[in-house]
């Protein structure tokens, strides 16, 4: 009988004592193995596309904030584009110029200046204010590279994220001065340092040109000098040793050499001394300075504070546990990297302190906090913890930086009174290439009317020697009111807010002088006071 015929056939169980209980048991399924940390997982192109696109984001949102501030031209821009347009028509048509520039900017009137002015002859102030964001713009893009190259790309995000939401970052993005400029230098310069920390010693040479050019386009920056070369020791001891002294000493020399020629061979020190070593004390205190500082910085930099002492404390980011394994630089040169780029954030309150001016404060805090950034975002990815823990911490900081920043750049847009209906109405009455015209802040018609114009026709409420008809000089307020008597003046425009003490000089000696009438008094857009303009009967 075969087994098919004999039917279904029962098996005995086998005996519990006969089955090996030492052998394996095969799972039912098997957990695929995953990295610790996907993001710090080796790999590249998905990460760096990823990274890149994040940071194009964060680009497009900076453009956005700053482009959302409006005003007609500062004094500052007008003066600067005006000084440009002056030494263009000099290099190229000879025409003499009648002020010297050099001698009272705080920057080389032959850098920034003369681009910003090509850049207005095409497209206007709008195409010039552009400029600016584009090198702020760059500035951000170079703080995420060279975040990037010290830790990695989560903390470079967080401090392009922070950075763009500055105050001053909005507002030098629309501001045609030399201060957006310089900060793109000091950043490339910077990040050349760090790019360059494991080349041959000689490969950090490129940055000593762009560093001479950023002192050039503006004398303050000088004041970041220094952290460029602790920059270059610091960020190359651990895979140079004691040779990164060398390092540096090779960058020192680059720049060392053409600043000392070109202070020595050109007209520039008197600017130098007036504008920044030997510049006019204020009467500001300093608890009004700090404060000051800390709205236009302060969350950034305690950010910064709280990352450089977590980054002291463990050294490999807590988003990449696997990263340990890896080893990190010790404790002593991780304290000094944040002692380094945190305390350069306070070069300008200090030296503003010094000064007891508040004057360009908000600018220069941009300058400190451009180094403070790798730091703030080591700080920002160590509050959101390992695996996103508390995103919501960040979120909260980076909304307050936001809110501060947009808040400030915005008053201090609108602090200026817009002077477009003024600048219309001076058109109708300025005769082309003749008179001579009185202005509260004379730069700002100067530039929009330089076409019927020249800046020698128009007087400030800073300086004034007037010769009468008798060859007799005379200056201050005296200075005025014997012009004013005598007619001299054929337009006067006043704002109160230049020149506050000067008004009442002014308005008394136009009222008795009897050869002028009030053509118009115009409100400020958005402002309680108002334009007084008089025009020669």
């Amino acid at each position: 009988m075969t087994p098919a015929e004999r039917g279904p056939q029962v098996i005995p169980p086998v005996p519990a004592q006969l089955v090996d209980q030492s052998a394996p048991v095969a799972p039912a399924y098997r957990v695929p193995t995953v990295p610790e940390a996907a993001w710090s997982s080796v790999g590249g192109p998905r990460r760096t596309w990823v990274s890149r696109a994040i940071l194009l984001s964060v680009l497009l949102f900076q453009a956005a904030l700053s482009l959302r501030l409006h005003n007609s031209a500062f004094q500052d821009e007008a003066l600067y584009l005006s000084a440009g347009h002056v030494q263009i028509h000099h290099l190229l048509y000879g025409t003499p110029m009648d002020k010297g520039y050099a001698s009272y900017f705080s920057g080389s009137p032959l850098l920034y200046p003369v681009l910003a002015a090509a850049v207005d002859a095409v497209f206007g102030l709008a195409g010039a204010r552009l400029l600016s964001l584009f090198f702020m713009l760059g500035a951000n893009t170079l703080v995420y590279a060279m975040t990037r190259r010290i830790f990695s790309e989560r903390p470079a995000l967080a401090a392009s994220a922070l950075y763009a939401v500055l105050p001053s970052t909005m507002m030098l993005g629309n501001f045609a001065t030399y201060d957006s400029a310089a900060i793109f230098l000091l950043a490339l310069a910077a990040w050349i340092v760090v790019r360059t920390d494991r080349a041959p010693l000689v490969a950090v040479l490129p940055a000593a040109p762009v560093a001479v050019l950023a002192v050039g386009t503006k004398y303050a920056a000088g004041l970041f000098l220094p952290t460029l070369f602790a920059l270059a020791v610091l960020i190359a001891w651990p895979h140079r040793g004691r040779s990164s002294l060398v390092r540096a000493g090779w960058l020192l020399i680059g720049v060392a050499v053409p600043i000392i020629a070109v202070l020595c061979y050109s007209d520039v020190l008197a600017g130098v001394r007036k504008t920044t070593t030997a510049r006019q004390h204020g009467q500001d205190g300093p608890v009004e300075l700090l404060w000051l500082s800390a709205v236009w910085g302060g969350l950034m930099f305690l950010t910064a504070c709280f990352g450089a002492i977590a980054y002291a404390r463990r050294g490999r980011m807590s988003e990449a546990p696997q990263a340990a394994r890896l080893g990190a630089p010790g404790g002593v040169w991780r304290t000094l990297l944040g002692l380094l780029l945190c305390g350069t954030a306070l070069l300008a309150p200090l030296y503003q302190i010094h000064l007891a001016a508040a004057i360009s404060l908000n600018k220069h805090v941009g300058f400190g906090l451009l180094f403070a950034a790798p730091m703030a975002g080591v700080g920002l990815t160590r509050l959101v913890g390992a695996h996103f823990r508390f995103p919501q911490l960040a979120c909260v900081l980076w909304v307050a930086t936001l809110c501060v920043g947009l808040t400030k750049s915005a008053e201090w847009f609108s602090s200026r009174p817009d002077m477009s209906q003024v600048n219309a109405l001076l058109r109708q009455h300025v005769t082309p290439g003749a008179g001579h015209y009185l202005a509260e802040t004379p730069d700002v018609p100067a530039y929009y009317l330089r076409d019927i114009t020249k800046p020698t026709q128009w007087s400030s409420l800073y300086y004034i020697a007037y010769k009468d008809a008798h060859g007799t000089v005379h200056q201050g307020r005296d200075g005025y009111r014997k012009a004013l008597a005598d007619g001299w003046f054929d337009l006067v425009v006043l704002d109160g807010v230049a020149k506050p003490d000067m008004n009442p000089v002014i308005t008394e000696a136009v009222r008795r002088s009897g050869h002028y009438r009030l053509l118009a008094t115009l409100p400020y857009a958005g402002n309680s006071g108002s334009f007084r303009i008089w025009v020669k009967q």
